[in-house]
């Protein structure tokens, strides 16, 4: 455990009924003594609380004696604690100068300010919890939708950990034979089963691949689906997003060319979270604003997890400009706009070249045809979700496990080939270490700086 003792304010900035001042460290009792009292006459200068046990009284002004608030206290004695140190929560009414002022005055006790995410990353240095754990408290902070949290949730009670660990132990005794072969060259064939090796190794393959499959399917719900709204200038691209939102988000009006650079909104569509991009017209010109903004769209589109490429209905030929903005394999929808303008309700059919491709017609104006637009994209988006386990790795570890994928499938090469033990220790290890980047056990210091400066003060 760390010697130094920390405190931060651990509710969100604001007034509310309760703020919260966490302090955690060796010294938490001590710094919390002479600045807490049960009466409102004095604080008590040597503090003894039961743990797990709330305390009702005043936190005064060390100095001075000045009552600064009334409070509740709780002390949470290691290991049973949030850090697994010694906790203390006073827990004061949450305008903000009363909590800065608590908090000065714990500071001024020899506690330090708490670095961003330093509470969990006490959490995980002392064995409380794993990286894939700690990451979960904050995409259980930032969930937005109830799939997101569920996936937090589930990640939080140690379900990914508890897959990686159980792949990993398995290599790691596959590791323990070979480096023993190396050992005793002469008893080789004894110490290796190459039969069981070639089974270990398909097994843990299997699972991350259906990890990554998991992330593949359904990560979106952790961290967005991206949509891009794309098309040729004045097809009502900034009405959709509006009505999308469901408020004015985008300038619209009759010149073509308004939106000129990249326009970004989340919103909540059927329980999933979509980060829209309203882009600039597609379409030939000298303007240098005007190119930058279509480069820009045109890379957006690339990045897109879905794309809505919109035209004008009564359009013909509009084959070649779908096939110069849309990438070839990108997941799209259709939209026909600007429905209100036909005399009848029938929108014309596609092209046969579109057939396979799902459209709808709709008038952004008159807010036609926008539910079913809604529906089409979230069917668009969660087809594949129906059989997804709660279990989703985020990006970096799905970065790790692609890299474990690749060293053990070497290593499986390796074995089929009688390649020499040396060589297939360094492929089983690499890829039992990146195992291990996803749970911490081989994380570096550089991986988890990443991990817990995203993380906001007082977690």
């Amino acid at each position: 455990m760390t010697q130094e003792t920390i405190a931060a304010i651990a509710t969100p900035p604001g007034s509310g009924g309760i703020g919260i001042i966490r302090i955690s460290g060796p010294d938490a009792l001590k710094v919390v003594s002479g600045l807490f009292g049960r009466n409102d006459s004095r604080a008590e200068a040597n503090l003894s609380l039961e743990s797990h046990r709330m305390v009702h009284g005043y936190i005064f002004e060390a100095a001075s004696g000045f009552v600064i608030d009334e409070v509740m206290l709780v002390a949470m004695l290691a290991p049973r604690s949030y850090t697994a140190e010694d906790v203390v929560e006073i827990q004061s009414h949450s305008g903000p100068f009363v909590m800065k002022t608590i908090l000065n005055q714990v500071l001024l006790k020899g506690a330090r300010l708490a670095e961003p995410g330093e509470f969990t990353k006490r959490a995980f240095l002392n064995n409380r919890i794993d990286l894939t754990q700690a990451e979960a408290v904050a995409d259980i902070i930032n969930a937005r939708t109830a799939g997101s949290l569920k996936i937090a949730a589930s990640q939080n009670t140690g379900a990914l950990r508890a897959l990686i660990e159980d792949a990993r132990t398995g290599l790691i005794a596959f590791l323990a034979q070979v480096e023993s072969a190396i050992d005793f060259p002469d008893e080789t064939e004894q110490l290796i089963s190459h039969d069981q090796g070639a089974a270990t190794l398909d097994r843990v393959i299997a699972v991350c691949q259906k990890a990554l499959q998991q992330y593949e399917d359904a990560h979106f719900l952790r961290d967005g689906v991206k949509l891009v709204i794309c098309g040729a200038p004045n097809v009502g691209k900034s009405s959709l997003m509006n009505r999308l939102l469901e408020t004015e988000r985008a300038i619209v009006t009759s010149v073509p060319g308004t939106t000129r650079d990249l326009i970004e909104d989340n919103v909540n569509i059927n329980g999933i979270p979509f980060l829209i991009s309203d882009t600039a017209g597609m379409h030939q010109t000298d303007d240098l604003v005007e190119k930058i903004g279509i480069e820009k769209a045109k890379t957006h589109i690339q990045e897109a997890d879905l794309v809505l490429f919109m035209k004008e209905a009564g359009a013909v030929n509009f084959e070649k400009e779908f096939i110069s903005v849309v990438p070839p394999g990108k997941k799209v929808i259709v939209v026909i706009n600007k429905t209100d303008l036909l005399k009848t309700d029938d929108v014309p059919a596609l092209p046969e070249t579109f057939e396979t491709i799902p459209w709808v017609g709709i008038s952004a104006l008159e807010n036609r045809g926008i539910d079913e637009l809604r529906k089409m994209i979230t069917r668009e988006t969660v087809e594949n979700l129906e059989n997804t386990s709660s279990i989703v790795p985020n990006l970096r570890h799905k970065l790790a496990l692609e890299r474990a994928v690749q060293r053990l499938n070497d290593a499986k090469h390796g074995l089929e080939v009688n390649r020499e033990e040396e060589t297939l220790a360094i492929d089983i290890r690499n890829g039992a270490d990146y195992l291990g980047q996803i749970t911490g056990d081989t994380a570096g210091i550089d991986i988890l700086d990443t991990i817990f400066k995203n993380f906001c003060i007082g977690k």
